[in-house]
């Protein structure tokens, strides 16, 4: 087992960190809360771990880790699977949180330097010992005459009040105008915990869990199920499958080239990234909430974090996952409008509600995730518009309201509502509710 060459930063020790010191460092980051409820992360950890430290690699690729720790066939497409990247991306962030709260005191930092996998083991920087002042000897006092000095002594006592009784006003106002300072910033920042609905829904999602990851819908994926008048299972999208599939189809050269080109890119709608955006707003320091594009996102994650799904089926297929608990659900089709599918109407509802040019249906679905220790929220419309006003129902206080006054309850339920939208090209003008659903808290 050789010894990694490492960066030196203490003032006094050049000892190097042992390869022994250096793995069961990485043993303690993989146990800690940060890695705890991340098993492809920790598996991701203890391979770059193991064939730099056990092994002696000093270099390693990026396809060789998609191939052994995530199941890539050999020679797959990096350019279009970028999981590997996506994971170590978020693996450093991990390691650098450990460091800074539970492995405060370690000795020896690990770190993974951007753009290489081959962790990196540092002693940790040992700050100078500040030196202190002596103390300035107190100058004797002059000594005056009996009554002098008796007179003195009450003058200086009223002054020295006088003078504590102005430093604790001005501390006090002090304290005031920074609190106030301080309330005006934390209503800047969270304004959506002032509005009493909109705080009671999504309280209920950001200070249950530290994650919660907003999942951007995949355009791309979409117009090529589109152009190609082909579907594809979420096990072709999470393998990336089905770009292998095109080359089968019966289709031109040309054509297969153009869906090969369009499906290695990662477009995403302006009206869904609008929608991210005022939802990462909600946490305005980044340290719950976290987006990511479909195809790089993990099934690990939607086991142990809250996620915000956006898009409908075609274009964000891990709504797959969570259409046979739902009733109201999206339908893509090739030949005429996406609509909207009821699968059990209660009395005066419809079947099937299909959109016009000026009229959408959106779909809000807030259900437990498949581990029942988080939630889950899918966000879906008929169109770009019509999903981006299924965003607004959430943020909106007024429409929260009336729901929350519908139900009849203080506490937000799991849900499914169904929202008919007007609009224009590019916006959401108004939405109305049409129905809803509500589920019991799982046991």
């Amino acid at each position: 087992m050789r010894v990694l060459p490492v960066t030196i930063s203490t003032f006094e020790d050049k000892q190097l960190p042992s390869s022994e010191t250096c793995w069961a460092l990485l043993e303690r980051v993989a146990a800690g809360s940060q890695l705890a409820r991340s098993a492809r992360l920790r598996e991701l950890l203890f391979f770059v771990g193991k064939r730099t430290l056990k092994d002696g690699c000093d270099q390693l690729h990026e396809q060789e880790i998609g191939v052994e720790v995530f199941g890539r066939t050999d020679g797959y497409n990096t350019s279009v699977d970028t999981i590997v990247r996506v994971s170590a991306s978020e693996l450093r962030k991990r390691i650098e949180n450990y460091f800074e709260t539970e492995g405060l005191h370690e000795p020896v930092i690990m770190e993974i330097p951007r753009g290489n996998y081959i962790p990196v083991f540092r002693n940790r920087t040992v700050e100078p010992k500040k030196t202190t002042q002596p103390p300035v000897p107190a100058v004797a006092p002059i000594v005056e005459p009996f009554d002098a000095a008796l007179e003195v002594a009450r003058t200086s006592g009223r002054r020295r009040w006088m003078i504590a009784i102005l430093i604790m006003a001005l501390l006090a106002g002090g304290c005031v105008a920074l609190w106030m300072q301080n309330r005006a910033v934390h209503r800047s920042l969270y304004a959506w915990q002032y509005k009493p609905s909109v705080s009671a829904f999504w309280s209920g999602i950001l200070d249950a869990r530290p994650d919660t990851d907003i999942v951007m819908a995949d355009s791309s994926y979409s117009l090529v199920q589109l152009i190609s008048k082909k579907s594809f299972s979420f096990q072709d999208y999470l393998s990336r499958n089905y770009v292998n599939q095109l080359q089968g189809q019966d289709l031109s050269p040309e054509m297969r080239s153009a869906l090969t080109l369009i499906a290695a890119k990662n477009l995403e709608s302006a009206s869904d990234f609008r929608l991210a955006q005022r939802i990462v707003a909600l946490d305005p320091v980044g340290k719950s909430i976290h987006m990511y594009f479909a195809r790089e996102y993990m099934p690990a994650l939607i086991k142990q974090d809250n996620v915000i799904l956006i898009g409908s089926p075609i274009a964000n297929p891990w709504d797959e996952l969570f259409e046979s608990r739902m009733n109201f659900t999206v339908i893509p089709d090739s030949g005429s409008p996406t609509y909207i599918t009821n699968r059990a109407p209660a009395p005066g509802e419809q079947s099937t509600y299909t959109p016009s040019a000026s009229m959408g249906y959106c779909t809000v679905a807030y259900l437990p995730n498949p581990d029942h220790n988080g939630s889950v929220l899918l966000l879906e419309g008929t169109g770009s518009e019509a999903t981006e006003a299924a965003g607004d129902f959430l943020l909106s206080e007024e429409q929260l309201s009336s729901f929350q006054k519908t139900l009849h309850v203080k506490k937000f339920p799991y849900f499914e509502v169904l929202l008919k939208t007007s609009q224009v090209k590019g916006t959401p003008l108004s939405t109305t509710l049409v129905a809803y659903r509500t589920y019991p808290a799982p046991h």
